[in-house]
C-alpha cells in the first residue's frame, strides 16, 4: 500500500492538532491508528532515539514512514512503499 501525499498530510495534520492541544504521545498514536486502521504500523517514539532522518519535520514532532512489506519493518523515505508511520515527539528544546 502506498501512502499518498494527501494521506500523509492528513496524518500530520491530525497529529499536529492533537499535540497542539497538549495531547500525550500515546493518545496521539492511538488517534492516528484509529483514523487509519488499514496501516500495518502506527507507532510512537521520542525523536532523540530515532537514528534515521525524518520524512517530515512538523512543529513538535517528526514523521517517519515505515515499510512493513517484509518480515521486519524499516524506515523508508518512499511513500510508495510505506505501510505505516512512526510519530516521534521532539523535546521542547529540540
Amino acid at each position: 500500500m502506498a501512502l499518498s501525499p494527501e494521506r500523509i498530510d492528513a496524518i500530520a495534520a491530525l497529529a499536529g492538532s492533537l499535540f497542539a492541544d497538549g495531547t500525550r504521545l500515546d493518545a496521539v498514536v492511538r488517534a492516528v491508528r484509529e483514523a487509519n486502521p488499514d496501516l500495518s504500523n502506527v507507532t510512537g517514539a521520542h525523536a532523540a532515539v530515532m537514528a534515521e532522518d525524518a520524512f517530515r519535520e512538523e512543529p513538535g514532532f517528526n514523521l517517519y514512514l515505515v515499510d512493513g512489506t517484509n518480515h521486519c519493518w524499516l524506515i523508508t523515505n518512499k511513500p510508495e512503499t510505506a505501510t505505516g508511520v512512526v510519530i516521534a515527539q521532539r523535546d521542547e528544546d529540540d
